[in-house]
């Protein structure tokens, strides 16, 4: 239990940025499941239309800092590989 006020006033914070990245991850999540769900049923189409603004979700989110830009840059690439890679098929 904090004992200072600086100190309670710190985990109210922390609290509430823990709520904060908690609705982020979950956009991330939700935004990551979609595309996948493009890709495992085989609409590039509907992928290739959701994939700017795929790109920007993830940007947003990892420009907050809920999640590494590196992952999201990471997910980003590979999602552009696959669905390249589909239309060449």
């Amino acid at each position: 239990m904090p004992n200072t006020k600086s100190a309670i006033r710190r985990t109210k914070r922390t609290q509430q940025q823990a709520l904060v990245n908690k609705i982020r991850k979950s956009k991330y999540k939700s935004a990551n499941k979609k595309m996948s769900i493009y890709l495992e049923t085989g609409k590039m189409k509907e992928a290739t239309n959701f994939l700017p603004e795929f790109h920007s979700q993830l940007m947003k989110i990892a420009k907050t800092g809920a999640v590494s830009k590196k992952t999201a840059s990471r997910k980003i690439s590979r999602v552009t590989k696959k669905i390249n890679n589909a239309k060449k098929k």
